[in-house]
């Protein structure tokens, strides 16, 4: 699922999306797609219904009927950041459960000790020098 909130902006250039997916063809559609999912987070699957095109028509009565939000960009802005914050802490918390099950290896810790390990191969051949 995406997002469901958007700023005025972000509405006019996925309408403007929409109707370059339906005017491409299957190619330039995948790419548009691909745009909405990742730029603006918005799934046409969230708000269509199966098997009819989504345009940009579908889009104002997505707004009309309350499934699409349309905030001011502050607001926005703002959910943005926290979404980033969000995924940022879930995306550490997996990785910290799979370090723990022992799933993945802990790449910091393992970049400390080889920093620290050259360090000590550094003030060895220092002290080498000055023999």
């Amino acid at each position: 699922m995406g997002r469901n909130k958007f700023a005025q902006d972000e509405i006019r250039e996925i309408a403007r999306l929409l109707r370059l997916k339906n005017a491409g063809n299957r190619a330039k559609q995948k790419l548009v797609r691909h745009d909405l999912r990742t730029v603006y987070e918005f799934n046409i699957s969230d708000f269509n219904e199966p098997g009819k095109a989504f345009g940009e028509e579908e889009l104002r009565q997505a707004i009309d009927r309350g499934a699409i939000q349309v905030l001011d960009d502050a607001t926005i802005a703002d959910m943005k950041a926290k979404r980033a914050r969000d995924k940022a802490r879930d995306e550490a918390e997996r990785e910290r459960q799979a370090i723990a099950e022992g799933e993945m290896t802990d790449w910091k810790q393992s970049m400390e000790e080889w920093e620290q390990w050259e360090q000590a191969q550094d003030a060895l051949e220092q002290a080498e020098r000055a023999d």
